[in-house]
């Protein structure tokens, strides 16, 4: 039988919570990661509806993407929502995770759905920042080398976009003196030894580069480790903000704000008018992504469909880009099942079930 910890494993390959926006809180919200799983019911955020359906399916974890626990804690009783809902959680033996921003912000996450839902081709992440890297430069005898490497790949190094265990590597002597105290590998207590060495750099994420040291060290032979971490402005290719694409054709005006309220399946839109009269170039970014109004101007997009637009900045984007506020709900709820299809097929040996929700959880009515 599957454990929760499994779960989060495979959605934290995915999405991991590194990436997250710091403000945000993603990961086991209530529950026990060592806990079996009885089955998976995955939604955008956490109702009272929710819960019942969990019950009703006999799924003893949920998956949302709206986090219930967001701000601190000053109390938990029933007197607020969050509260009850949480009570409810825990009375229930029920878990629940969350992956947020860390989801909006991972290749194949939130907005690379939404894209296709859109029928967007070419897709690539709208806005992306540097410095998520670093890189490690650490001191080997030749013959530990590939235990050293291997360690530090299984940890999350050297992957650079589709390919892993990316290293450099240079031969060199390297040289030290033992010291009273020492336990050396090689060499003599107060005695120069020249060691052959390979110098062996990988890049990692900032939020591994703990846990790739502390597997470097543990594979490598020396009592004193000789390493370094040097900063990296390279931009990692595997998250990002947004996304942009192209349609397959560039369409009229009219018929792609049809097209748009067709594939998210809204009735009404709120929007823009901005200054081309086809649209082909199409930047998206589900939920609130007013931030990237000025970047997909700036990657010359013909519109920008996102939510939770405020008034000034359709002022802002008027007679420049065609903005288009398609829904909060509306433009994230495909990510429900794109987490049930791919939990489906990493765990298919499994009995474990997996379903997206059968429930709109979505506040707003339109009439």
């Amino acid at each position: 039988m599957l454990n929760i910890k499994d779960i989060i494993k495979e959605i934290e390959d995915w999405a991991p919570p590194g990436i997250a926006w710091k403000q945000d809180n993603v990961g086991l919200q209530i529950g026990d990661p060592n806990e079996d799983v009885t089955g998976v019911l995955i939604a955008l955020e956490v109702t009272p509806e929710v819960i019942r359906e969990s019950l009703q399916k006999k799924c003893n974890l949920i998956i949302t993407h709206h986090p219930l626990i967001f701000k601190p804690i000053q109390s938990l009783t029933p007197n607020s929502l969050s509260g009850d809902l949480a009570l409810t959680i825990a009375r229930n033996n029920l878990h629940l995770y969350a992956a947020h921003t860390n989801l909006d912000f991972t290749r194949d996450g939130v907005n690379f759905v939404l894209g296709k839902k859109l029928n967007l081709n070419e897709m690539e992440f709208l806005y992306q920042e540097s410095g998520g890297l670093k890189k490690i430069s650490v001191f080997v005898p030749h013959d530990y080398v590939e235990k050293v490497t291997n360690a530090m790949t299984k940890a999350g190094a050297g992957i650079i976009g589709d390919y892993e265990a990316c290293s450099f590597q240079i031969r060199g002597t390297g040289t030290f003196r033992p010291l009273e105290g020492a336990q050396p590998f090689s060499g003599e207590v107060g005695k120069l030894q020249y060691e052959n060495e390979v110098r062996v750099e990988m890049v990692a994420p900032v939020w591994k580069t703990t846990a790739v040291v502390a597997a470097m060290i543990d594979a490598h032979p020396y009592d004193e480790v000789a390493y370094d971490i040097y900063p990296n402005e390279a931009i990692d290719p595997m998250y990002g903000a947004g996304v942009l694409g192209s349609l397959p054709d560039p369409m009229p005006v009219d018929g792609f704000i049809s097209h748009v309220k067709k594939s998210v399946g809204i009735p009404v839109v709120r929007r823009t008018s901005g200054a081309s009269t086809t649209i082909k170039r199409v930047a998206v970014c589900g939920g609130s992504g007013s931030d990237l109004i000025r970047t997909a101007v700036h990657k010359k997009a013909d519109a920008f469909i996102t939510a939770d637009v405020k008034y000034n900045a359709f002022h802002e984007a008027r007679n420049v880009i065609h903005l288009i506020d398609a829904g909060h709900y509306e433009t994230e709820i495909f990510i429900v099942e794109a987490i049930a299809n791919r939990l489906k097929t990493k765990f298919k040996d499994q009995e474990t079930k997996f379903y997206p929700t059968k429930i709109s959880t979505n506040p707003i009515m339109y009439s």
